[in-house]
């Protein structure tokens, strides 16, 4: 039996939930932990895939370096939250980096039995749905660089992280832990224009900026921007 402090990390995650018990059970079976500290990579761009990985406490950013060595982040990821099926399905390298930020446990399932679990429907139709799910996020971000206003674009970013920000569950106010240097990397933005939609923001009285974390005061009233472009 899976150690009660890993079921709770895992227990918000509704993907790891919708799975049958005994899924689950062999998954945390044949799983074992990975302790990181602040700064270092679990993989990166490149690296062969080592395993198939739940985190389970902290936050890992996902990036990748341009030739002249700038940083794009892709996404933060939340504790509860299970990644790095790409590679394994594929048998390609890894596209990108996966860091740290601060102390971060992960739950590591190994290749074998990634591919093992595979031959189950059940398991096998859950990552089919877990891509998919990832898919239309992917869709959705480009639509945003090629259509929406840079407003729209932010408004809507704030709300895919608010959104996974699971321990605040349903809560119209939220912290999300997140600078306004990561957030213009994951925009594809410049820090003087991110700087002036938050600005505006903040006037409006929809967030409030803080050390490194912006505060929502009104979810709906973000989601309403993201549809006005």
């Amino acid at each position: 039996m899976p150690p009660s402090s890993v079921l709770n990390s895992l227990a918000g995650d509704d993907w790891f939930a919708a799975l049958p018990a005994a899924t689950r059970k062999e998954m945390l079976d044949c799983s074992e932990k990975q302790y990181l500290q602040p700064g270092e990579m679990l993989f990166r761009q490149g690296d062969p895939p080592a395993g198939f990985y739940a985190l389970l406490s902290g936050k890992l950013k996902m990036s990748t370096l341009s030739e002249d060595g700038r940083e794009a982040i892709l996404t933060i990821l939340e504790p509860g939250t299970w990644f790095g099926e790409i590679s394994l399905i594929d048998g390609k390298p890894r596209t990108h980096d996966a860091t740290a930020i601060g102390r971060a446990e992960v739950l590591m399932m190994t290749p074998a039995c990634f591919d093992h679990l595979m031959q189950g429907a059940d398991f096998a139709l859950a990552v089919a749905q877990m891509l998919a799910q990832r898919i239309r996020l992917l869709y959705g971000i480009v639509e945003d660089a090629h259509l929406r206003s840079a407003r729209a674009r932010v408004a809507r970013r704030l709300v895919l992280l608010a959104n996974s920000e699971k321990e605040q569950g349903e809560s119209e106010k939220m912290e999300i832990p997140v600078s306004q240097e990561s957030l213009a990397m994951m925009l594809g933005m410049s820090r003087q224009s991110l700087s002036k939609e938050l600005k505006f923001f903040e006037h409006a009285e929809l967030i409030r900026l803080g050390y490194r974390s912006i505060r929502i005061s009104s979810l709906d009233k973000l989601r309403a921007l993201c549809e006005k472009d």
